[in-house]
């Protein structure tokens, strides 16, 4: 199933890349004293897109098709 051109796949990919490079931005803006404003809306970003691929795909995934779905997305940008 596609979403506007991107399938599930895609999705998820984009959105635990997005969440996992806020992890360090929420760090270093607790450490600076500050608040994590832009790291919080990376989080909602990135487990927005992976809850939509989580919707979208028939069946959901499961957590031993992830490194199936990054493999995947990853070769198909390769080629």
């Amino acid at each position: 199933m596609t979403l506007a051109g991107m399938d599930s796949d895609l999705v998820l990919v984009i959105g635990i890349i997005v969440s996992a490079f806020a992890i360090p931005a929420v760090i270093s803006a607790f450490s600076d004293g500050r608040p994590p404003r832009a790291a919080a809306i990376a989080v909602l970003v990135g487990g927005g897109l992976v809850l939509m691929a989580f919707l979208v795909k028939p069946g959901g995934y499961s957590a031993n098709q992830i490194p199936e779905v990054f493999v995947r997305v990853v070769a198909r940008m390769i080629n």
